[in-house]
């Protein structure tokens, strides 16, 4: 499966969701709408440690949902690199394995 297919798919599977419990999705739409919007980082930076994250935690919808938003911030082949490259310190051998699908996820959308 690509890349993209795995963005469709989980865009497919948010809404199913949203339909089952519009409220809690609502909720936790409104919190991600204020940490992207509020503080004193800028998104493309807070989007950087939502990757990081979602490398760390091995969650394959987190990254290309974060690599999608990366790419439309602007951010460049390398600042994702040095980016998972932190996150293969702090993480180790499995996040060097997811570190690797992520930087294939952000090639892929980066087209």
């Amino acid at each position: 499966m690509s890349w993209t297919d795995k963005l469709d798919g989980t865009r497919n599977q948010l809404r199913n969701l949203n339909k089952a419990i519009p409220d809690t999705t609502r909720a936790f739409g409104g919190l991600g709408k204020a940490v992207k919007e509020g503080g004193v980082l800028d998104f493309k930076t807070k989007e950087f440690i939502a990757l990081g994250i979602a490398v760390a935690m091995r969650c394959d919808s987190c990254i290309v949902l974060h690599c999608e938003a990366l790419h439309k911030a602007g951010a460049t082949r390398e600042e994702v690199g040095d980016v998972l490259g932190m996150t293969i310190q702090m993480g180790g051998g499995p996040s060097m394995m997811y570190a690797a699908k992520a930087l294939e996820c952000f090639d892929e959308l980066a087209g």
